[in-house]
């Protein structure tokens, strides 16, 4: 039996550069023939992470190649006054620790203290590393560690008996361990790339700076250039395999139902940050829908605005997208298994057509699809 939560939000957003490319410009691509304005997938994932934080830090793990200084200065303090202790060999042995992880091939950290790949550890894997370092502090000061020793360094990452170190966004989002393939997690959530249900040409904002203590006789600019901008109402999707999340939790339901309407949330609330101090286009989802569906295929409906949105100017591109997504859903309820439970949070005034319960407040969207998800499981 699978149960899936599938999101679906469109947000408005005022002239902004919320993701860019390399040269600094919007991200886009093009659709239906058009080009669209675009949001990257992981810039909204990294989004609902610095939520998360906020939320529980133990949500969140830590992507990095700085582990070694990490565990320096954890440890550090703590083994400070012991019978021969130096900092030296602290590095020593947790360089060594580290260097000992992986079974693909093994991590290696240069003079820099920086390991070759980027390690994605939650904070239970790094208490329980840094657990296994301190416990076999003299055996990581010799030549090379034993087998017992590399084996515990490498279970104390998501270990054969403390799978339940995994953290939220981990269980979420997945993650690649080159070094570590057992390690590997695949993720209970699918996130889609946001476009714009219209099509979009590329601005540019044409700037100068004055030096405030240049003499009152000097004319002219100091500082000037150029920033690309775009203003787009964006289709935003994800979907959570229920199943998937608790077994990637390790059966801790509890930890998944809290995991599970924050993740919701965040999606909603959480904001990409790219050139904010300069655009402040902070502009919430104005509709957004929740549906809990069983024993059926994902239903990204991106192909509602396959034709690109085009409005009367006195028509609201919102309303008229909202109005678009519902028409496609409901095609394809007609067409396919159309059962299940979808909530709407509708500040735009569409016309629903029967796509799904009104609801007043995020609150209470949440609060519904909780519900229904509880009733499903029942």
């Amino acid at each position: 039996m699978k149960t899936l939560i599938e999101i679906h939000a469109l947000q408005n957003f005022a002239p902004s550069n919320l993701n860019r490319d390399d040269t600094g410009a919007p991200k886009d691509a093009f659709f239906g023939g058009t080009r669209r304005a675009r949001v990257s997938s992981q810039c909204l994932k990294r989004s609902v992470r610095e939520y998360f934080k906020e939320q529980n830090k133990d949500w969140v793990a830590d992507r990095t190649k700085r582990i070694v200084n990490a565990l320096k200065e954890r440890m550090s303090a703590k083994l400070k006054g012991q019978k021969g202790f130096t900092e030296e060999k602290l590095v020593k042995a947790i360089e060594v620790g580290v260097s000992s992880l992986g079974s693909n091939k093994k991590v290696k950290v240069d003079k820099e203290r920086k390991t070759d790949v980027l390690l994605f550890l939650s904070p239970k894997e790094i208490d329980s590393l840094e657990e296994v370092i301190t416990k076999f502090f003299a055996d990581l000061l010799k030549t090379k560690p034993s087998d017992e020793v590399v084996k515990s360094l490498n279970d104390a990452i998501d270990g054969e008996n403390t799978k339940s170190r995994l953290s939220l966004d981990v269980a979420l989002f997945g993650r690649m361990l080159a070094v570590m393939p057992e390690k590997n997690q695949n993720a209970a959530c699918q996130v889609a790339h946001a476009i714009s249900t219209h099509a979009v040409e590329r601005e540019f904002d044409f700037y100068t700076a004055v030096d405030d203590l240049k003499p009152e006789d000097t004319a002219g600019a100091d500082m000037m250039g150029t920033v690309e901008f775009n203003s787009a109402c964006f289709y935003r999707y994800a979907v959570v395999d229920w199943e998937k999340l608790v077994a990637n939790l390790h059966n801790h339901t509890e930890l998944a139902v809290k995991g599970l309407r924050a993740f919701l949330e965040g999606f909603v609330v959480a904001e990409p940050t790219g050139k904010q101090n300069t655009f402040a286009a902070h502009n919430p989802p104005e509709f957004v829908a929740v549906s809990v569906r069983r024993n059926t295929a994902p239903r990204n409906l991106a192909n509602a605005f396959e034709t690109a949105v085009r409005v009367r100017k006195d028509e609201s591109l919102t309303k008229v997208s909202a109005e678009r997504l519902v028409e496609k859903s409901n095609s394809l309820a007609s067409a396919f298994d159309g059962k299940g439970n979808t909530f709407v949070l509708n500040l735009v005034d569409a016309d629903v057509k029967g796509f799904g319960v009104k609801v007043s407040s995020l609150e209470n969207l949440l609060s519904e699809a909780m519900k229904a998800l509880t009733v499903v499981k029942g």
